[in-house]
């Protein structure tokens, strides 16, 4: 039995920065891992979607190079099978920039399935065949979460999709229905879109990207319509037929009103399923509520010696929020004292095209709260660095609180806001306030100094609206 003072089941964003960090606090370290190290995010998730999306941008530059000034022989086309293989080989380097960055800190990777096994063992199924036991000091549990999958629409990998086969698909549909309109199933509609499928949202929801707030869902809706994406909110699909090798979307509206979509696919995108089965957790005494793991502000769960981060626990369910869980984690193991997650200062992304960036509580979040807020928003058809770049659709929204300037929220839609909120989020975890932001020297033209004409409007200070 091989000794380790800390394995890690799980490599994703959560998983390998665990180990990695354990190692360079001095600990023996080990990940476990049944597919890709790096885990869905590098794999299946956020990195080749983001290279889905680059394609796709280029594509529509070069269908929009006259409005540049710039004469293209022949009309642009995108090859499918070229884009879907580019974002392949570009999860597959990240993922052996992962694999280069553990065997650099000496962790060691065990390809296999692993459960805990009670008293400080994880057992694994290796990826051989063979059953191995592992002992740890600590053990960390990062498994992530896949596909959600509805029951009255199953998913069988060809006519209802999950994201894995979304981005992979053999051929480009001609038409496709995205149920829910998160990151997830924003982001691959105007993938599918812009590359010249006929594409339908339904939302359950009243608006598009319903955690965001309510100006920038309307601003991506109008942006949507714009560039030819149907959208239904309010809505639910009931069901979907095989006809012909082509699905029948059986689509509810919030009057009750039935009626049916055809399509060559429908992508389910409702979120996400937890991979909790097979850790042996009940049988452990791990306690788990509403389908996640319960832990403390250190991850500690109720199993001493047993720990969970990720989107295994209460929390945004993002990559950037599993690494900082991981580090607070594993220097708590450690002995160092860190801070527990903010969560309440976490930035979310959606690389639509407008991107959309969001950072602390919405206007609507505001009121219910009763807060007294003071709220200033910048479009980006006054921003001279937006109608250079030629997409002035989007705006900056900022809130703060009336009496004592408190950053509340940021809310941003536009080209390249996604770089822009870690400024934001750097202000509020600093304490600035509304005043001070509006005082702050912006360079110009940018796109980030809407965020300080924004913060201006709030106190009725903006001179370029």
């Amino acid at each position: 039995m091989t000794n380790y003072d800390i394995i890690v089941i799980g490599s994703g964003p959560g998983g390998y920065v665990a180990a990695i960090r354990a190692s360079q606090l001095n600990m023996k370290a080990a990940v476990v891992e049944r597919a890709e190290l790096g885990g869905i995010c590098l794999n299946w998730g956020c990195i080749p979607t983001k290279a889905l999306l680059k394609s796709a941008q280029v594509f529509k530059y070069m269908t929009h190079a006259a409005d540049y000034g710039i004469s293209l022989e022949g009309q642009a086309a995108p090859d499918f099978k070229a884009v879907v293989a580019r974002s392949r080989g570009v999860a597959e380097n990240m993922s052996k920039g992962v694999q280069y960055l553990l065997k650099k800190n000496n962790v060691d990777v065990i390809a296999g399935e692993g459960r805990l096994a009670g008293g400080h063992t994880v057992e694994v199924k290796m990826n051989d065949g063979s059953v191995q036991t592992f002992e740890a000091k600590h053990i960390v549990l990062a498994t992530g979460a896949r596909s959600r999958s509805l029951p009255n629409v199953p998913q069988d990998g060809k006519h209802v999709i999950g994201y894995r086969e979304a981005l992979t698909l053999p051929e480009l549909p001609k038409s496709m229905v995205v149920m829910g309109s998160g990151a997830i199933g924003s982001e691959l509609a105007y993938f599918y879109s812009t590359m010249g499928t006929e594409v339908t949202i339904v939302e359950y929801m009243p608006r598009l990207v319903p955690v965001e707030d309510d100006d920038i869902a309307a601003q991506l809706a109008r942006s949507f319509r714009k560039q030819g994406i149907k959208t239904m909110t309010g809505a639910s699909v009931e069901k979907v037929d095989i006809v012909d090798d082509r699905c029948v979307v059986t689509v509810k509206d919030s009057k009750e009103k039935v009626s049916e979509i055809t399509c060559d696919v429908v992508l389910s995108a409702v979120g996400v399923t937890t991979n909790l089965e097979g850790l042996g957790l009940e049988e452990c005494g791990v306690s788990v509520e509403r389908g996640k793991v319960v832990v403390d502000d250190f991850y500690r769960t109720s199993v001493d010696g047993v720990y969970a981060i990720g989107d295994i626990v209460h929390g945004p369910a993002l990559a950037h929020v599993a690494s900082h869980e991981a580090l607070v984690c594993v220097e708590k193991i450690a002995g160092h004292n860190p801070a527990p997650v903010d969560y309440g200062n976490i930035p979310g992304c959606t690389y639509t095209t407008p991107e959309i960036a969001s950072v602390g509580l919405t206007e609507r979040a505001c009121k219910e709260q009763g807060l007294d807020v003071l709220v200033g928003k910048f479009p980006f058809t006054a921003s001279g660095k937006a109608a250079a770049s030629g997409n002035r659709d989007g705006l900056a929204k900022v809130i703060f609180d009336k009496a004592t300037g408190k950053w509340l929220g940021c809310h941003l839609c536009g080209d390249n806001v996604t770089e822009m909120i870690a400024g934001a989020v750097a202000a509020r975890k600093a304490g600035m306030t509304g005043h001070e932001i509006v005082s702050t020297v912006f360079p110009h033209p940018t796109m980030s100094e809407a965020i300080m004409e924004a913060a201006a409007a709030a106190y009725n200070e903006c001179v370029h609206i």
